[in-house]
């Protein structure tokens, strides 16, 4: 999953980027709404965390700029702006939830965890494919009971392929919304990490769709 973090203040942006990436995300950062925007409309994300007091472009005008090309990209409010207006402003604006500082990073993770079940049609954290069982909230993935240990990446690839179970992903999808947006799109990481992740499950998990990409059934 890869979010976009939009944060003005440095030392919470650092922060949230360290948290998230622990967690087994992929982040982007942007530390006002001008750059917010160009890397908005310059990548793909799963997510946006947007704080509202941003320099050049406040953050509303942000969170409009998007819902005026994207009506269903999650985003998530997290500011200082404390008061009920602020929220009401916030939500009705097109914000999907609103955090106020100060707040705790598990609150913020599990806000995250839900809107992006949401995003993916399901309330389920479970997803099954065959004997592979992949839990979302516990970023852990079990083969016939058995836990397999994964790399970050690694979790990141199989995690995105059995959220679209039946859909064919292209290696560019795969690249926007597992790595962060400075890697060469011309690498083989993903044909490294795809071998990697098979040889750890059943032979038929991953099916590569020549010419196309991969999925899972």
């Amino acid at each position: 999953m890869k979010l976009l973090i939009i944060e003005d203040e440095a030392v919470l942006r650092k922060a949230l980027a360290k948290g998230f990436h622990k967690m087994g995300y992929t982040v982007d950062t942007a530390d006002d709404g001008e750059q917010a925007l160009d890397m908005y409309f310059g990548n793909q994300y799963n997510l946006i965390i947007l704080d509202l007091n941003l320099p050049k472009i406040d953050g509303l005008d942000v969170l409009t700029e998007i819902r005026s090309e994207n009506k269903v990209m999650p985003v998530l409010i997290l500011s200082a702006r404390s008061d009920v207006s602020d929220k009401i402003i916030g939500l009705d604006t097109g914000a999907n939830d609103y955090i106020a500082k100060p707040f705790h990073f598990d609150e913020l993770e599990a806000r995250v965890r839900a809107l992006l079940r949401r995003d993916f049609k399901t309330t389920d954290t479970i997803i099954k494919s065959g004997t592979v069982k992949l839990d979302t909230a516990l970023k852990k993935v079990f083969c016939d009971g058995d836990e397999i240990q994964f790399t970050k990446k690694e979790y990141g690839i199989i995690e995105y392929l059995m959220l679209n179970k039946g859909k064919i992903i292209s290696v560019n999808e795969l690249i926007e919304s597992v790595w962060e947006s400075d890697v060469d799109i011309y690498s083989n990481a993903i044909k490294v990490h795809i071998n990697s992740i098979r040889k750890k499950l059943p032979d038929d998990t991953i099916i590569n769709a020549k010419g196309q990409g991969y999925y899972v059934e």
